[in-house]
């Protein structure tokens, strides 16, 4: 009775495939044709091991992975997870690094390298696992809110944020020196016997004796 209720779902792009298997929670009213438990997932990565885990460990890998595009969709490279979590994905170059540690002891953790389209071709699945009516689930992803002002400036390197008001301030003052330089009047002066100056007048010639 109970495989008669179990479901596979698949989604597909070109280097990743995502496919999850359950059954509904009938508890909660779920009928056939919809997934609340999940009883087993797949990730296959072209060039790379399948990869197969619980439920946490898929939530775990749209709680890094989705974030950490969003941020470098908008130029800011964050690395996210620790030491400690299941997944870590951090960026090296122009290459993703996706960390993967089993929950099982003696497991070596597995490190997985993606280039932008393979790291592409996973978002979109993990993304079309999570808004698929067919599975109710509640994934917990937080909700996609724009990145702050201090984000966004922070992406800007020290030195970049810094040349334009240091060029504007030189260029200010390098005009304000020339024009300077040119308010100032240049003429001719003639010694007086007393000791002072005054212009000379083209005019009339100035002799002493």
């Amino acid at each position: 009775m109970t495989n008669m209720f179990k479901k596979a779902f698949r989604y597909d792009q070109t280097s990743v495939r995502l496919e999850i298997e359950g059954f509904p929670d009938t508890s909660l009213g779920q009928h056939e044709g919809q997934i609340g438990i999940i009883s087993s997932w797949k990730l296959e990565l072209v060039g790379s091991a399948d990869l197969e885990g619980k439920r946490e460990h898929l939530q775990e890998m749209m709680l890094r992975v989705l974030p950490y595009a969003r941020y470098l969709l908008s130029g800011v490279r964050r690395s996210f997870g620790d030491e400690k979590s299941t997944v870590q994905i951090c960026s090296h170059d122009q290459i993703h690094q996706l960390l993967l540690r089993s929950s099982q002891p003696g497991v070596d953790p597995l490190m997985l390298y993606l280039d932008d389209a393979e790291l592409s071709d996973l978002v979109r699945c993990l993304d079309e696992l999570r808004m698929d009516s067919r599975v109710i689930i509640p994934w917990d992803v937080p909700i996609q809110a724009p990145l702050s002002r201090k984000e966004l400036v922070d992406r800007i390197p020290l030195f970049q944020r810094l040349s334009p008001p240091f060029l504007g301030g030189t260029a200010l003052l390098l005009a304000t020196f020339v024009t300077l330089l040119l308010s100032v009047e240049l003429t001719p002066e003639t010694k007086r016997l007393d000791g002072t100056s005054s212009p000379v007048n083209k005019e009339e010639k100035v002799f002493s004796r």
